[in-house]
């Protein structure tokens, strides 16, 4: 009888500890995955601020390459992008959460008090003239790419504005893959009282 409630208790003092290696092990796996998740999510935040850093450095350098005759439509338009940056990818998209290529377009314009027709990349082409060769790569052109299937907005000469497929709107660097596929550019026609002195 001694015998038998000395195993019994060993049999449950087993299981105790089977259980509490369980949930022992169950609780570091846990912790384990929320860590992970955990620095995803910082990294996924350092990209992003990594992401508005750069916008607003090129929107900032062009602000102060120009200030004292900059015009209040370039404020407009750099605060317009501001307000975009972020949002999401939708083919079709107009705003105000999110946007495609042609659609972030037309809206940030729009909000500088610029409108025109809504229309896709190529047929944006198509309806405004092109850029001198000075104002290539001046705030506000119309860069346009891949066979005229993609558009955005220039920031200066190191990068443009644009609705991405992968990561929304964004901030990109004029970098090989970029410049290799450019098409041309365009430049919105501007309202002429618009300049600051």
């Amino acid at each position: 009888m001694l015998l038998t409630k000395k195993l019994l208790l060993a049999v449950v003092g087993l299981c105790c500890l089977g259980v509490s290696a369980q949930s022992s092990a169950q609780t570091v796996f846990d912790s384990a995955r929320r860590q992970q998740n955990e620095q995803t999510e910082a990294r996924m935040m350092a990209l992003e601020l990594l992401n508005r850093s750069l916008a607003t450095t090129a929107a900032v350098g062009v602000r102060n390459r120009t200030a004292p005759g900059f015009l209040r439509f370039e404020d407009m338009i750099a605060a317009a992008i501001d307000d975009r940056l972020g949002a999401a990818y939708r083919w079709g998209g107009t705003g105000p959460s999110d946007f495609d290529c042609s659609g972030f377009v037309w809206s940030t314009f729009r909000s500088a008090g610029i409108d025109f027709e809504r229309l896709s990349a190529r047929s944006l082409w198509q309806r405004f003239m092109p850029a001198s060769p000075d104002e290539e790569f001046k705030f506000g052109t119309l860069v346009f790419f891949s066979r005229l299937a993609h558009v955005g907005i220039v920031a200066d000469e190191q990068g443009f504005y644009h609705a991405s497929r992968h990561h929304g709107v964004v901030y990109s660097p004029f970098n090989d893959y970029w410049l290799s596929r450019i098409d041309g550019f365009r430049r919105v026609p501007l309202p002429t009282a618009s300049t600051a002195d």
